[in-house]
């Protein structure tokens, strides 16, 4: 099975001919979801399209917590730190994988490989602390078991 080629930034604006500030989020949705996050480079030419500068796309996008502006590692970790996470001291395991791949929330190991977003809640309440990575859920962590999942996907890479 072959993954599809991932869209340009130009194949989508060219999807939105005519595309008007009303368009900008979903365009923004869309480059991201192919892109991975959403480029200084990326950002100026939506501004283009629309007339826009990017100024104001940046101030847009800055808005919602759903876009990203530096490209996400291979392995995307997502923490939980909803209320049972929290009790469940989702924090620890927040400090500890900081630690164990020397970065902080919201940025990308400099090989690429592992990447850190807390969200607010993935509803899975019951497994706390949860982390979720590239979609794959693991439950009731603890550091010496987030190492040990750190260490099998540097491993397998």
């Amino acid at each position: 099975m072959t993954t599809p080629a991932k869209l340009s930034v130009e194949e989508i604006l060219a999807k939105h001919p005519n595309a008007q500030r009303d368009h900008l989020i979903p365009i923004l949705q869309e480059v991201q979801q192919a892109q991975g996050y959403l480029s200084e480079e990326a950002i100026i030419k939506i501004g283009e399209a629309l007339k826009l500068s990017a100024n104001k796309i940046f101030g847009v996008a800055t808005f919602y917590n759903q876009f990203r502006f530096t490209p996400i590692g291979k392995f995307h970790i997502m923490l939980c730190r909803g209320t049972a996470c929290h009790v469940k001291e989702s924090q620890t395991i927040l400090t500890a994988l900081e630690e164990l791949l020397q970065i902080k929330d919201g940025q990308t190991t400099s090989d690429g490989l592992f990447s850190i977003e807390t969200v607010a809640c993935m509803g899975a309440c019951g497994l706390a602390p949860v982390v979720s990575i590239n979609g794959e859920f693991y439950a009731q962590l603890t550091p010496s078991k987030l190492s040990a999942i750190i260490k099998k996907l540097r491993e397998g890479k």
